[in-house]
């Protein structure tokens, strides 16, 4: 079964709040949210502030994508701010492992993303 779970990095920055309620009333699934460090992804984008300043705007869980660096040191202020699932890139971790125990621990959904250039 597919699941819909748009972007929040394609929003309206000045009118997020209202478009994460359109989302909402789209009929999608989960609310997906990029977060890039500029280290392993060359863009930036939003951080734990913005998704705790987001997150009372839809009852849609918030499925969180860590493109960065060193995803566990972040994981936890994620987790505080909302995020109903965590993915991060098995690239960016020497113990994804122990990762993703940690992120089930909290009682949140975990998964694994791999760049295309990655073997299976």
């Amino acid at each position: 079964m597919a699941l819909l779970a748009p972007s929040i990095l394609s929003a309206d920055f000045s009118k997020l709040g209202d478009q994460i309620g359109l989302i909402g009333a789209s009929g999608a699934d989960r609310i997906h949210v990029d977060i890039m460090d500029g280290h392993f992804v060359p863009n930036i984008s939003f951080g734990p502030m913005v998704l705790a300043a987001v997150r009372p705007f839809s009852k849609l869980p918030m499925d969180v994508h860590l493109m960065v660096t060193e995803p566990e040191r972040q994981m936890e202020a994620f987790v505080k701010a909302g995020a109903d699932s965590i993915t991060f890139h098995v690239e960016t971790t020497p113990h994804a492992d122990r990762l993703l125990c940690e992120i089930r621990a909290q009682g949140k959904l975990a998964g694994i993303s791999l760049n295309p250039a990655t073997s299976l």
